[in-house]
C-alpha cells in the first residue's frame, strides 16, 4: 500500500512510503508558514515519486499535541485529502514518532525516554515512554508543563525541539541516541505512517482528533455589556 504521511505539530513534513516500505521525505521548519506550504509539499512530492493522488491507499497525520493552528491544518488536509480519494485517514499522536526513531537506534532495553516540544508561553509538550523490544511504549503524558515542572526519570535520553529551548533543565543530546540528527527534534512522517501500520496491523483505534491540551490562544469575543445613559 502507498500510504501519504502528514505532520504539521513543528515542521511542515510529509512522506510517501511505497508498499516495499522505501520512499520520501519533504519538511521545512519555517513556523506559522503551514497554510502557505502543505499543500504544495504534498503535490511536489507525488510528482517527484511519479504518483497520483488516485495511487494513495491512505493517510496518516500526526495529532499533536501542538498549538492550535499549525496542529490544525494538517488535519483539515488529511481528512480533505481521505474524503476526495476515499481512503482512510488515520492519526498517530507526533511525540510517538520521534520516541519510536529513538528506540530503533542504539537504546538498551528498559531505556526511559522523555519527548519534550515547544508549546510556547515558555512551556513544553511532554510524553515519556520506555523502550520494550525495540518499540517505545507510552508510559506517561502527553501533557504540558513549564519545562521545570516535566516528570524526570533517572538514565533518561530526552528528545524534541524542547531539549534544545532549555538546556538549562533538560541537559544536552545523549550520547547514546545520534547527537544533531533531525529525528530528534522533529517528527518524522516516516514514522508516523510506519506506527500507523502497526497499530492498525494490530486492530488499534487510530481517531485522528487533534491532541491540542490546552485552548487556543485566540478566544471569541465576550458579549458587550450594556450601558444605561
Amino acid at each position: 500500500m502507498t500510504w501519504l504521511g502528514i505532520d504539521t505539530s513543528g515542521e511542515v513534513a510529509v512522506a510517501l512510503v511505497r508498499p516495499d516500505g522505501t520512499g520520501e521525505a519533504l519538511s521545512e521548519d519555517t513556523p506559522r508558514r503551514h497554510v502557505e506550504q502543505l499543500a504544495p509539499f504534498v503535490r511536489e512530492l507525488l510528482e517527484r515519486q511519479g504518483v497520483g493522488p488516485g495511487d494513495l491507499e491512505a493517510v496518516v497525520v500526526g495529532t499533536g499535541p501542538a498549538p492550535f493552528t499549525g496542529l490544525r491544518v494538517g488535519l483539515v488536509t488529511a481528512r480533505v485529502l481521505g474524503l476526495a480519494l476515499g481512503v482512510p485517514v488515520l492519526g498517530v499522536p507526533s511525540l510517538d514518532a520521534l520516541a519510536a526513531a529513538a528506540a530503533q537506534r542504539r537504546l538498551d532495553e528498559g531505556t526511559p525516554v522523555l519527548v519534550v516540544t515547544d508549546a510556547r508561553r515558555r512551556e513544553v509538550y511532554w510524553a515519556r515512554y520506555e523502550v520494550r523490544g525495540g518499540t517505545a511504549v507510552p508510559v506517561g503524558g502527553p501533557d504540558v508543563a513549564a519545562p521545570g515542572d516535566v516528570p524526570r526519570a533517572d538514565g533518561e535520553v530526552v528528545l524534541g525541539a524542547g531539549r534544545d529551548l532549555y538546556p538549562d533543565v533538560f541537559g544536552a543530546p545523549d550520547a547514546r541516541s545520534a547527537p544533531e540528527m533531525p529525528w530528534e527534534r522533529a517528527p518524522s512522517p516516516f514514522h508516523l505512517v510506519r506506527l500507523a501500520q502497526q497499530r492498525a496491523a494490530a486492530g488499534q483505534d487510530l481517531p485522528a482528533e487533534p491532541l491540542y491540551l490546552r485552548r487556543p490562544d485566540a478566544q471569541p469575543p465576550t458579549a458587550r455589556k450594556r450601558v444605561l445613559t
